[in-house]
């Protein structure tokens, strides 16, 4: 996302410390996590394996080095006190083979972007013929444009490619890359609130390398119209993803 580097600025976790009394932080933070969620994200997965340390007082990221993380002791750790995670490994940006073998160890599923799918290469890992079904297909994550403005702004030859491989026009193309995302191998589709409501570029939630205007999106009710809720109700159900409790009849009508 950025060609410095992104420099947040965070301390360095003293992962040694952590290890000799067990990670107690940690679990505290995972313990208190699950009681108020089912499902967690840990961003920068990668890091775990290995991280990018950056001298205190640098201007940008760019002259760091890669730290070697607590890797599977950590995790062993945590399911000791915790059992079965149920954890989303954010397995984007520089992934190594160590890091995809940690994830693979550890048994989570890692995240598919249907936006980085369209170079033009067909070995594309985020293309969905490529995709296992152990993972977790999003249209897009906050880090991203909407689909709708990602799709707006792409150059013409990029453009093409996504039309071709979605079968569609500009007029169509949010509903069939929602489809694409539903009708994916994962076995779980996260699709952000903004691509729902088939909102552009202004509604975006956060840009990567910006310190301001993030996070400021906020949903108001009007925004989601009855057609809107008709869709997401199709196809949850015509792709099998509504859970055991959840029924849909007519395509709308929720219960």
């Amino acid at each position: 996302f950025s060609a410095t580097g992104q420099l947040w600025g965070n301390p360095l976790y003293q992962w040694e410390y952590m290890r000799q009394d067990g990670y107690r932080w940690w679990v505290k933070r995972m313990r208190k996590i699950l009681e108020l969620v089912d499902l967690v994200r840990l961003d920068h997965f990668r890091g775990f394996e290995a991280y990018w340390a950056v001298p205190a007082f640098s201007e940008t990221a760019v002259n760091g080095v890669w730290v070697k993380g607590p890797g599977i002791d950590f995790f062993n750790t945590v399911r000791r006190e915790l059992g079965k995670l149920p954890v989303i490994a954010e397995d984007l940006g520089e992934i190594t083979e160590g890091v995809e073998e940690l994830r693979c160890k550890v048994g989570l599923k890692g995240m598919k972007i249907l936006q980085f799918a369209f170079d033009g290469n067909p070995d594309n890992p985020y293309l969905p013929y490529n995709v296992y079904p152990d993972s977790i297909t999003y249209t897009g994550t906050h880090d991203n444009d909407t689909s709708l403005g990602w799709y707006s702004n792409l150059e013409d030859k990029s453009k093409r490619i996504v039309e071709k491989y979605l079968g569609c026009s500009g007029s169509n193309f949010l509903e069939r890359f929602l489809r694409l995302a539903f009708g994916s191998p994962s076995k779980l589709c996260i699709i952000p609130f903004q691509d729902v409501l088939g909102l552009g570029s202004d509604h975006r939630m956060n840009t990567p390398g910006t310190d301001s205007g993030n996070w400021k999106w906020r949903y108001t009710p009007e925004l989601l119209t009855k057609d809107k809720i008709e869709l997401i109700a199709e196809l949850t159900s015509v792709y099998g993803r509504s859970p055991k409790s959840f029924t849909v009849l007519n395509y709308g009508q929720v219960s």
